[in-house]
Parts: C-alpha cells; structure tokens; sequence
C-alpha cells in the first residue's frame, strides 16, 4: 500500500449474521471502514441468497479497513469475542447453519499470532464451559454483500433492533460479559465510589471531586479501559462543581442514551468500549456550540501532556500546539 493507505489494514470476522457486526466497530477512532460479505467459499461473487442455500462454503462475516496505531488489532479482537458465542459450531444465536459460524481470518503471521494468543487467554479466563470452537483461518477472497446489506443499522433502524433483539445477542453477552466474577473484579480495582458512579450510574458530590478545578494540559481517560475521552484544552469552568468539556477527544468513544430518571429527559453519557457511565451531556456551554459535557471525576484518569508519549498517548500532544 502506498500514500495514506500504508498506515491501513484489513481484520475479518465471521460472527454470525452480519447486520449485527458492523455497529459495534464502526465509527470507532482509526476504523476507516466495515464491509458485510461472504468469504471462505469456492465460487465467485456470491449472492446473499446463493449462500443462504449452504452449497457456496461461504460465511457471512464483516471486512474491517483500519488504522492499527489509532485501534489496534488486539482491540478488534476484544469486541469481537463480545459479540459472539465462540461454544456454537452450528450458527449463531437464532441464525443456523454453515454460513452463520464464526471464525477469525487473518491477513498476515502477525494477526494469526494475535489472534490465536487472545483464543488462549479466552480458554483460560474459563468464561465459558464448552470448548471454544472459533477457528482462526487464513484470509480468503472477500466478496462485498449487496447494498441493502451494507450499514444495515442505518438504513434499518428499526428492523435492526427488533432483529438484534429477538436474536439474543444482547442476552448472551450481558450474561457472559457482565458476570458474578466480573464485578467483583471491578470491586477490586476501583474505589467505591468509582464503581457506583461506573457502574451504578451515581453522581459524585460537586466541588467534592477530583478534576472540578483541575486544569494542567492533559487527556482524561477512562478509569476502566484507558481509553482516551477529554482533553484539557476543552475544559471549562460551568460553575457546577464538575468537570465540563466541550467536546470529547473522539466522538467515536462516546455514546449517548436517553435518562428518564429524576423525573427529566436527559442525555446520559457512557465511555462506549467499556460501557462505564459518565455523566450527563446538556447544551448550557460556552459558543459556538454550547455543548457542555458534565463528568464525574471518579469515572476517569488523568494523563499530564509530559506523561503521553509513554502512555502510548503521543499522537495526542498537537492538541495541546
């Protein structure tokens, strides 16, 4: 690859139905692109329904253009086995049969490396009782699925959800992924507020926190992945006792719900890989866009400008020219 592209690779994945594979890596920072397809089969340019039949060898499975020094490959690795049940060789979720198995292909030695350690690590965490049969399997030629396949969460919304919904994907993972040992790691590794505010979704007193009047040039992370979310150079006196920003660092990192507590419509905020809560977001902030982004301070980490580099961090120090 020449030019720009020479920083760009490719990650396949085959986790069942693609429809519910592209949104929980897209619009990720350093993820260029997510193409649904059909890969692994022996004929050429396969149909959505030619598949369907089971006679091509294909598997439905997203194609992942995208940045390894902004999202590496081990970070892909992670979310994929989130999405998937790596015990189930016939299918996935309510979809059966071939087409649907997961598998990993990898583009390069180094991927397969990667990729085989992370299966380890997932065998050894005992996550999981069955056998993992996910296999890791070479790169084959990827055929682009039609259009209506492509970014199916946008362009069905609501189809989508009731799809994802009935398909128990969400079940499964709430239940493998947010498991008894789970917290109780958590416990071990925060504070108690910490793990309220994160994880409960309480609120820190104000002017009673950490960063409310912090301003040293820096990033704020996430206090459970590291993930970079604010910068110092959109840090803001609201006169709330909390810490306000402008803006996040990568709006990719953040995700927004609807919050009907306290008897109000409100924009809650969550760190978007590590599902932690936030705060709040409201449009009361300084011009031109009034955004004004209310966080609780237990819910990050501060990084100082001088400390970047050694962080991994030091793609982020122009912020601060």
């Amino acid at each position: 690859m020449n030019g720009d592209k020479a920083v760009q690779q490719l990650a396949t994945f085959a986790g069942g139905c693609f429809w519910c594979m592209v949104k929980p890596f897209d619009e990720l920072p350093g993820i260029v692109s997510v193409v649904s397809g059909y890969t692994g089969g022996h004929t050429v340019n396969p149909t959505y329904e030619e598949v369907g039949t089971e006679t091509t060898g294909h598997i439905e499975a997203v194609q992942i253009t995208y940045e390894p020094e902004l999202f590496p490959y081990e970070r892909l690795l992670e979310i994929y086995w989130q999405l998937i049940d790596p015990t189930d060789k016939g299918g996935q979720f309510m979809d059966r049969g071939y087409s649907y198995r997961t598998a990993i292909f990898v583009h390069s030695e180094e991927q397969r490396e990667k990729a085989e350690a992370s299966k380890e690590v997932l065998k050894a965490s005992k996550r999981f009782k069955a056998p993992i049969v996910t296999e890791i399997l070479p790169a084959a030629p990827f055929y682009p699925a039609e259009a209506l396949h492509q970014d199916y969460y946008k362009t069905h919304p609501m189809d989508y959800k009731m799809y994802l919904k009935g398909s128990g994907r969400g079940e499964f993972s709430e239940q493998y992924w947010n498991n008894r040992e789970d917290r109780e790691r958590l416990h071990k590794q925060l504070t108690g507020l910490q793990y309220e505010v994160t994880q409960n979704k309480g609120t820190e007193p104000p002017y009673q926190n950490e960063y409310w009047d912090h301003f040293r040039e820096g990033l704020y992370v996430d206090v459970l992945s590291s993930d970079p979310l604010f910068s110092s150079a959109d840090k803001f006196d609201s006169g709330t006792g909390w810490p306000a920003f402008t803006r996040p660092i990568e709006e990719g990192l953040i995700r927004r719900e609807a919050d009907y507590s306290s008897g109000q419509v409100r924009t809650a905020l969550r760190s978007r890989l590590s599902g932690a809560y936030l705060g709040h977001l409201f449009h009361d902030g300084p011009e031109p866009t009034k955004q004004h982004y209310r966080i609780n301070s237990a819910a990050l980490r501060f990084i100082p400008k001088e400390e970047l580099e050694a962080n991994g961090l030091g793609r982020y120090l122009s912020l601060f020219e």
